[in-house]
Order: C-alpha cells, then sequence, then structure tokens
C-alpha cells in the first residue's frame, strides 16, 4: 500500500514479516490497521522499521491487534503510562545467571507470556529505548505453527488432547523442560524478589498442548518451556520423557529468528502462537525494552482444582 511496504522478516524464515515506513497518520485508516492485523495473523511476528519512534506510535500499532492491557504485575509497568511495562537489565535492576559457565544479564529463556495464568495475553509490542554497547541483546521468537508441521505425525497423535501444567516460577535453576545443561542464579532483580515472594498466590494452571488458531484453523503447539511442570494426564516418567521430547522439537535451532535490534524498532509478537527468548547482555553492559501487553482470552487455560477430573470439555 502507498507509504509503507512489506517484505519477508529473513530470507528463507517460513513466518515473520517486515513492514517499513509507517507512520501515525497511516494508522488512522482502518484499512491499513485491518491490514496490519491480518499480516500480523498471517505471519505470528511484525517487524516495524523506519517509521515512527514514539510511545504513542507504540500503542497505536499495538492497538491494530486488541486493547492494550495493563500487566499482571504491577513491579514491571512504566511510571506514567500503564500501557506500557519496562523489559531491563544493568547492575543492581536486572536478574543475571550463569549459563553453561558464563555469565549472562537478563537472560530470559523460550517461553509464552503468562502461560502459568489462564488467561494468557493475546501478544505485545517491543521497542528499543536503551541499547547494550557491547552487542547482544538479541530476542528470539519460534514459530508454534511451523512447529507442529514439524512434529512427527505418530507424536502428534500422542499430544494432541493432551494438557501441560503450569506454575508460576521465575528462577531459571527450577525449570524441568528446556534447561541449559548448567543454568545458576547469581543476581536477582528488585522485581524478580518480589514477584517470587507471591509465587503461592498462583493456582496450577492448564493449557492444551495443540489447540487451532481460531481465524484460520491452523493448529499450533502450544507448549511454553518455560513455567511447565508436566503433563496432567500423564505424569511420571513416561509424561516427563514426553515433554522432553515435544520441547525438544518445539525449541529446534533451525525454527528460530534472533532478531539484531536497531534503534526505532518495534516488534510485534502473537503470544498465542509465538515462543520468545532474550539471548541477554554482559553484566556490566544495560538494556532497556518498553512493551505492550495485548489483551486477549483465547478461553482454553483452566486453573487446576485439587478435584479436577482428566475430562476436560474446551
Amino acid at each position: 500500500m502507498p507509504g509503507y511496504r512489506i517484505t519477508p522478516l529473513a530470507d528463507g524464515l517460513g513466518f515473520g514479516a517486515t513492514v517499513s515506513g509507517l507512520t501515525l497518520a497511516q494508522l488512522q485508516d482502518e484499512g491499513v490497521r485491518r491490514a496490519i492485523h491480518d499480516l500480523w495473523i498471517d505471519k505470528g511476528v511484525v517487524l516495524f522499521r523506519d517509521g515512527e519512534d514514539s510511545p504513542a506510535m507504540q500503542s497505536a500499532v499495538s492497538a491494530c491487534f486488541g486493547q492494550n492491557q495493563q500487566h499482571l504485575f504491577p513491579e514491571v509497568r512504566v511510571e506514567g503510562n500503564p500501557d506500557l511495562v519496562t523489559v531491563k537489565y544493568w547492575r543492581g535492576n536486572g536478574t543475571i545467571v550463569e549459563i553453561d559457565g558464563k555469565a549472562i544479564g537478563g537472560w530470559l529463556p523460550w517461553h509464552s507470556d503468562l502461560a502459568y495464568s489462564a488467561r494468557i495475553n493475546r501478544g505485545g509490542v517491543l521497542r528499543p529505548i536503551e541499547l547494550p554497547a557491547r552487542g547482544g541483546g538479541k530476542t528470539g521468537f519460534i514459530d508454534q505453527i511451523a512447529a507442529w508441521d514439524r512434529l512427527p505425525a505418530a507424536l502428534q497423535a500422542r499430544i494432541d488432547g493432551l494438557h501441560a501444567v503450569y506454575v508460576m516460577d521465575l528462577n531459571p535453576e527450577h525449570m524441568r523442560f528446556g534447561r541449559p545443561a548448567q543454568v545458576r542464579l547469581i543476581e536477582e532483580a528488585p522485581s524478580f524478589h518480589g514477584i517470587q515472594q507471591r509465587e503461592w498466590e498462583f493456582p496450577r494452571i492448564l493449557h492444551p498442548m495443540v489447540y487451532e488458531q481460531r481465524e484460520t484453523g491452523r493448529k499450533v503447539l502450544n507448549v511454553s518451556p518455560w513455567f511447565c511442570a508436566g503433563i496432567y494426564e500423564l505424569g511420571g516418567r513416561e509424561g516427563e520423557a514426553l515433554m522432553h521430547e515435544v520441547v525438544a522439537h518445539c525449541t529446534d535451532p533451525a525454527l528460530a529468528y534472533y532478531h539484531d535490534w536497531q534503534p526505532g524498532d518495534m516488534v510485534a509478537w502473537d503470544n498465542w502462537r509465538t515462543l520468545h527468548s532474550a539471548t541477554g547482555v554482559d553484566p556490566d553492559d544495560r538494556r532497556l525494552m518498553h512493551r505492550t501487553t495485548i489483551f486477549g482470552d483465547y478461553a482454553l487455560g483452566r486453573v487446576l482444582e485439587h478435584h479436577q477430573s482428566a475430562t476436560f470439555d474446551v
């Protein structure tokens, strides 16, 4: 359409798109907003580059995909703008982990936002405010529609109809699936500590391991390695082995795209169909991002009650 251009996110990548040159004035047009929304549904991840760079533009882009919502944790909200949350790292105000012997600041494993909640947000839009001087700080994305399509048919049949159990635990040392060989928490962010102190306020949650994208009918592998505790219908060693096998498929490096941020970029992702991660930065560097949270409920999450049976009507 006049005024902006759509190209692939990366050569050979089966998902994602880049929108170049979009302006806030163009987003006043309902046809433009609908086109951006439809592109996002089709591609899952959309990079906005060489357009306007402002909180107003970020909120307007986010509104193409749904209502902006305040984040569940007040500790991470941007003061004076409740639509935005901070994703930040610097010494004294960030988390440092040791991954396979190397200290990394602001590292995040593969996950879906709010997987530990029955109502998973629709997505988000991320925008850099301060990028690390030493490099790094990439954000990874994996398309779970493509991950499902790549699963062997026998594995698809085994997990379709099963449910994953999720718990709110931010400590990467406690990860059961998709965990690096060696991970050690060195330093906690103040917000991390405050949230973790309230961990018992959050019940265990169930989400189906597979569901259909409502707009297209495409199947989605709906598994978040971080926060996952196991398979509800299949405990013990058999269930654990099955989840390890599924997570190995859905985090296959061949499926991943890592975004190398430039000033002025914005990236919108569909949280119902993509995993994301953060590669982290040098512990002595800094990184500050602002993010929106897009309201939504795919209506398939359930709070796990002690008396609940293994029969589901979803």
